[in-house]
């Protein structure tokens, strides 16, 4: 009685995502520009959930298989790997290891067991030593451990009959992987299937052993049962032919004696190189298409690693096969059905640090980069040398940006606790003279503890920029802005001597922005003082940055940031806040904002999968499409903004009352309601009130002290010396310490 209860409760919430509305059909969230589809049929591509949208709730669970209907479309094709008991009952299983996607391990602690798959020797659970009564109580777990767990152990096993009730009327999709190894233990999967589909209707069969196929293609020649080949890897042996399936694939005449279509790795398509960039596709679409074969792509999952030239984006993957300009597969097979959905909206694209997500930060490529990808302001955080020169760095800390640690420069470290309480390699300290020649960009990997770096190829590529520079390329360039970043300017004025506000005023002036009106000049600092002092000196608009999160304002703090401010920076946590990964609620911030006149924009948005929450279905465009539709931000701030800016160019969105189903975006706490053991309490974000907005006006400028900036700095040690050397193991250890105790 209980299990049903929940199971209604579950069904229930389930059906209160009706709201995501996301459609499945990928593809129509292409970019704006028209042409035509290039499948066999014309037709749009098609998406093929497997085992249901398993990128969330475990492969092949009730909850995946309903959410594909309820996100999708009537046309979404729903995957079923077929496994076989001993008393021939079929059930949806991932793998044929069924301790790899169940607890089975659990009931039958002694039934593990050696077989012989495919010639290799394979230790497991399998399905042929257990009747379909003894399995009715085991249960289905994440076959991903980087997945969440917290839908494990939830879901009962599912016949196809059950499964096709669930996505009716939907098209079902049956894959049949392992025909040789239950015919040895005397089960025949071909009578398992004309048998089913007398009373199941299948649209697609695949297997990737030609002598199944053939044994069934003539039963099916005269219906609308579609028959894949299913591809392995090039150099795997195909166990009827005793050929491998690289070899297969070059004969496409032989295969359409048995099949209608091929289903085969994405990188069969795009190879990829060792260290993941793509190389030149491959002619497998047009060469199958000439042979009038079907070409579905596999492996597309949102999470897992991708090459490079996608900058972590799953929308761009899925494009580079459906919309590339040469061809289109007629569809994929998908962890993620939701993936490429876009929505409607045009919010701000605001570069943060140029691309960074594609060059190091604040380099001429990564600002290039950032133009090229359609961001409409690109933004400069401004730093000054020891010199007085402005320049363009994400950090004052030139460890963080640069390879100022492992360069002739290591010694110039020195503690500044007005700035960080870890040593540093300050810009401060350096002359632009010392920065350009002797230091490299370094690329920030933000995710470097989940083993996802940027673009390693590049990693120290570009030049960096004066200020200078940067207005000078800005302004050759078709964008509605610049951003400047200004923070530390207390600190520069009082114990470096330097006015960082007058800099960039000065700047400005003599790259003409103060004559023109084309570009809009944002200034942005988390300093209420710098601002008020750019609002009685310049016209230009201001950014207040928050760097806390928070729940809310109160009416005097907002009437204080309206004194020195048109729009306001917030963090994510602050519109959508999370613990865990799970969104739990989302607040009324960026409305109440909004009703006091100011714009907001949201920081920071990033595409690597491990930076958005499980309710985004790691796809940074659900997270952006949630922010713009449900939140209504203004602007994004992005380290990718080519994933912003290919968001917006979803042509097809654009129909009013018409647009398509999918449009509607995730609203916080509704896949929490689903999870069986609740992430823990996130402790009240504060509200922001005056006294954290009030600041005293900016110092004078002082006399300008020595040449090193007046910061004591540590005696200074022989390059290349054993002293360089251990200083150099001091500083690590030193910020190694100071990060673990803070």
């Amino acid at each position: 009685m209980q299990w049903r209860i929940f199971r209604w409760q579950i069904t229930f919430l389930i059906g209160a995502f009706l709201l995501l509305h996301f459609q499945t059909r990928l593809f129509t969230a292409r970019a704006a520009k028209s042409s035509p589809w290039q499948t066999l049929s014309g037709d749009v591509p098609a998406v093929v959930a497997k085992g249901g949208f398993s990128g969330l709730f475990p492969d092949s669970s009730e909850n995946a298989y309903r959410f594909t209907k309820i996100t999708g479309s009537p046309d979404t094709i729903s995957w079923c790997d077929v496994q076989l008991t001993k008393d021939g009952i079929g059930f949806c299983l991932p793998d044929i290891k069924l301790d790899n996607c169940t607890n089975i391990s659990q009931y039958f602690p002694d039934g593990k067991k050696s077989y012989v798959i495919n010639g290799v020797p394979t230790m497991g659970w399998f399905s042929v030593d257990y009747d379909a009564r003894s399995l009715s109580n085991i249960t289905l777990i994440r076959g991903i451990l980087s997945r969440s767990d917290r839908f494990d152990f939830l879901f009962s096993i599912l016949t196809p009959q059950d499964v096709d009730g669930l996505v009716e009327p939907s098209a079902l999709w049956l894959n049949i992987q392992h025909d040789t190894f239950y015919r040895e233990h005397n089960l025949s999967m071909r009578n398992y299937i004309l048998s089913l589909s007398k009373s199941v209707k299948v649209s697609y069969i695949s297997s990737p052993e030609v002598a199944f196929l053939s044994s069934i293609a003539s039963r099916f020649k005269r219906t609308k049962t579609k028959l894949f080949f299913r591809l392995l890897e090039e150099d795997i042996l195909e166990p009827s032919t005793n050929q491998t399936y690289g070899s297969l694939l070059k004969n496409l005449t032989f295969i359409k004696t048995f099949a209608s279509g091929i289903l085969i790795p994405k990188q069969y398509i795009w190879p990829v190189t060792s260290d993941l960039y793509l190389q030149p596709h491959s002619s497998i679409v047009s060469d199958a298409h000439k042979e009038g074969i079907e070409v579905y792509a596999s492996n597309f999952a949102n999470d897992a690693v991708l090459s490079y030239n996608y900058s972590y984006d799953p929308l761009a993957e899925v494009l580079s096969f459906v919309d590339n300009g040469d061809f289109s597969v007629d569809g994929v097979l998908t962890d993620f059905p939701i993936t490429a959905s876009a929505a409607i909206g045009n919010p701000v694209v605001i570069s943060h640090n140029g691309a960074s997500g594609v060059y190091p930060d604040c380099t001429d490529l990564a600002y290039q980069q950032a133009f090229e990808d359609g961001a409409d302001f690109i933004d400069c955080p401004v730093q000054l040398t020891q010199d007085g020169i402005p320049i363009c760095m994400s950090s004052i800390n030139l460890l963080d940006v640069t390879n100022a640690a492992t360069s002739e420069l290591q010694s110039r470290t020195s503690v500044v606790p007005a700035v960080q309480s870890a040593p540093g390699i300050f810009t401060f300290n350096l002359t632009w003279e010392e920065i350009q020649k002797n230091l490299k960009p370094a690329i920030s990997n933000p995710e470097l503890s989940y083993r996802l770096s940027r673009n390693p190829r590049n990693k120290n590529s570009g030049s960096f920029m004066k200020l200078s520079d940067f207005l000078t390329f800005a302004k050759s360039k078709a964008l509605a802005g610049i951003l400047i970043g200004v923070e530390h300017a207390a600190f520069y004025a009082e114990d470096i001597g330097y006015s960082v506000t007058d800099a960039v005023i000065g700047a400005l002036k003599d790259s003409g922005y103060n004559n023109q009106t084309t570009q809009q000049v944002l200034i942005q600092s988390t300093n209420s003082s710098v601002l008020t002092k750019f609002k009685q000196q310049t016209n230009y608009k201001l950014v207040y940055k928050l760097d806390e999160s928070i729940s809310d304002v109160d009416k005097s703090s907002l009437s204080d940031i309206k004194l020195f401010a048109t729009a306001v920076a917030i963090s994510k946590q602050s519109v959508y806040p999370a613990s865990l990964m799970f969104v739990t609620d989302q607040t009324e911030l960026v409305k109440t904002l909004q009703s006091a006149g100011l714009a907001v924009y949201v920081y920071l948005f990033r595409n690597e999968y491990v930076y958005q929450p499980w309710d985004f279905f790691s796809d940074p465009n659900v997270e952006i499409n949630s922010y713009v539709q449900l939140i209504g931000i203004d602007g994004i701030i992005t380290d990718y903004p080519g994933t912003a800016t290919r968001y917006r160019r979803n042509s097809c969105l654009k129909l009013g009352d018409n647009q398509p189903n999918y449009a509607m975006p995730v609203k916080g706490g509704q896949l929490l309601e689903l999870v069986a053991t609740l992430p823990p309490a996130l402790a009240p974000m504060p509200i922001l009130d005056s006294a954290d907005v009030i600041e005293p006006p900016l110092p004078a400028v002082s006399a300008r002290p020595s040449s090193t900036g007046g910061i004591a700095l540590p005696p200074a040690a022989p390059s290349g010396g054993s002293q360089s050397l251990i200083n150099y193991g001091l500083l690590f250890f030193a910020m190694l310490l100071v990060n673990v105790l803070c």
